[in-house]
C-alpha cells in the first residue's frame, strides 16, 4: 500500500513516499518516513493529520492516504484575536 508522509514548513514541504505492508498504522508510517530524526521532532511536539484532520497514531491507513505531521501552533489563535482587536481600537 502506497502512503505519503508529510512534514510542512514554512517554506517547504518534506514529502516521502512510502510502501507499506497492508493494516500499517500512523505511527508506524512516520517512523518509516525518518522525518522526525531529520527535522530533530519529538514525538511529543507534533500531532498527526490525514486530509487536514487529527488522527491518533494508532489510525490504520489506506491506499493513498497522506499523513501529516502536524506543528504545534506558534500563537493560541482566540489570543491572537484579542491582540489584534485591541490594537484595532
Amino acid at each position: 500500500m502506497r502512503v505519503e508522509v508529510v512534514y510542512a514548513l514554512a517554506d517547504a514541504q518534506d514529502i516521502v513516499r512510502l510502501d507499506l505492508a497492508e493494516g500499517a498504522v500512523a505511527r508506524q508510517a512516520i517512523a518509516a518516513s525518518g522525518l522526525p530524526e531529520r527535522h530533530g521532532l519529538a514525538a511529543s511536539t507534533f500531532q498527526l493529520g490525514i486530509s487536514g484532520k487529527k488522527v491518533s497514531p494508532e489510525r490504520l491507513l489506506h491506499e493513498g492516504d497522506r499523513v501529516e505531521i502536524l506543528r504545534p501552533l506558534a500563537a493560541d489563535p482566540n489570543e491572537a484575536r484579542r491582540r489584534r482587536a485591541r490594537r484595532g481600537r
